[in-house]
């Protein structure tokens, strides 16, 4: 977790981004370090946690991240979260917690309502039959890759 901190503390100095630091470990050994880096690159994924899983899965060739831990510095946000899911890390260990940020000006509640609520007038179902389709035929690629 000190080395997340450590992380965070650059992206603070730097102004690189918000004050939010990752690490993933894999069998004891840091495999990836990043902080959060949105207002230097102008993307808003660019969240510690992100750059993280980005960095390790160079490093480790594989999008799957199986056998990782994650420390951060603050409690994942909704997109870091399913981000963390997506590759299959193992488990996730922070420091701060979301009203910890709120007070420091890092409001998500809204992106937790969207997701908690499935907000109808924010997401909105078009042209379903048309899309559905897309997963018959990924079903019958017989070279596909699962992840």
């Amino acid at each position: 977790m000190q080395e997340a901190y450590n992380e965070a503390l650059k992206g603070i100095n730097s102004n690189e981004g918000g004050p939010f630091g990752a690490v993933i470990v894999k069998n004891d050994k840091i495999i990836a370090k990043a902080h959060n880096r949105v207002i230097v690159s102008n993307d808003p994924t660019a969240h510690a946690e992100v750059n993280a899983i980005r960095e390790a899965s160079k490093q480790l060739q594989n999008f799957n991240l199986s056998g990782c831990e994650l420390y951060t510095t603050c409690e994942p946000c909704p997109m870091c979260l399913g981000a963390i899911l997506w590759a299959r890390i193992d488990k996730v260990y922070y420091g701060a917690t979301k009203e910890d940020a709120k007070k420091g000006g890092f409001d998500d509640a809204f992106f937790y309502e969207v997701v908690e609520s499935n907000q109808k007038e924010f997401l909105q179902q078009i042209d379903a039959p048309k899309n559905k389709e897309l997963f018959e035929l990924w079903l019958k690629k017989e070279d596909r890759v699962e992840y």
